[in-house]
């Protein structure tokens, strides 16, 4: 599958990896790291940095902390959905509420899409 890839992103896909979000390090390793399907973290897509994604299921994984939800945020993550679905690829948000509160319920729905969308 090819993805547009934005080279100038390379630098801050790093510096995020190194500085995931509480929730982001909770849901990477606790859950997606060994994952039996790969899925990256921070992988850069077009102009945007995604906080995980499994290209075997073109399922791109958002965590969203409180800014998401003001009005700007909501914008920006509207525009940037319509793009990445524009390439063929699901997009799932969480909350960080969902991580923190409903950790398995999240882990469930993941694995459930995950194995739906690859067959």
């Amino acid at each position: 599958m090819f993805l547009p890839h934005n080279t100038k992103n390379l630098g801050n896909a790093r510096q995020l990896r190194k500085n995931m979000t509480p929730e982001e390090r909770h849901l990477w390793y606790d859950f997606l790291r060994y994952y039996p399907v790969k899925i990256m973290k921070q992988k850069p897509i077009g102009n945007y940095i995604v906080d995980f994604f499994c290209e075997s299921a073109k399922l791109v994984i958002e965590i969203d902390g409180s800014q998401h939800f003001e009005e700007k945020g909501l914008d920006y993550d509207a525009h940037r959905t319509q793009y990445l679905e524009s390439l063929g690829l699901m997009v799932v948000r969480f909350s960080n509420a969902d991580i923190n509160r409903e950790f398995r319920a999240v882990c469930e729905l993941l694995d459930h899409l995950i194995q739906q969308r690859r067959m």
